[in-house]
């Protein structure tokens, strides 16, 4: 279970899932130690069709787990996680663009813009401020 209430502090970076690149796989979700990722239908009566992964950018600690698994400082080589690339990290301070851009489909982002985007918006201002 994620911890509750206020930040200590803002990570420079907070991860966005592109969905148009996402198939809603979960690997990400599984992986995610803030549990910060969910899964999306976009259509209720039709299980995994047109599903993706959307991150909660409050909780999300940007830790940067669900890109990739780092590997041992013996070993260069990172375990990617989501086999489509679909997840990037945005500095705090852009999110909110990149969100409005790719955080959905249109439709869904118009429905659920001050969630996404206002909250994406408000972590902007509290990280220009810092």
């Amino acid at each position: 279970m994620a911890k509750q209430g206020p930040r200590k502090k803002l990570p420079k970076e907070l991860a966005v899932i592109n969905a148009d690149n996402c198939t809603g796989c979960e690997a990400c979700l599984e992986v995610c130690p803030v549990d910060c990722i969910i899964k999306l239908q976009q259509y209720d009566n039709m299980q995994n069709l047109q599903s993706w992964c959307q991150i909660d950018l409050e909780r999300c600690v940007g830790c940067e787990v669900c890109v990739h698994i780092p590997g041992k400082k013996t070993n260069p080589y990172d375990l990617k996680v989501c086999p489509w690339d679909a997840i990037e990290m945005i500095e705090t301070e852009q999110v909110a663009q990149v969100v409005a851009q790719i955080g959905g489909p249109p439709l869904y982002i118009q429905d659920n813009w001050d969630r996404l985007v206002g909250t994406a918006q408000h972590l902007a201002e509290l990280k220009a401020s810092s």
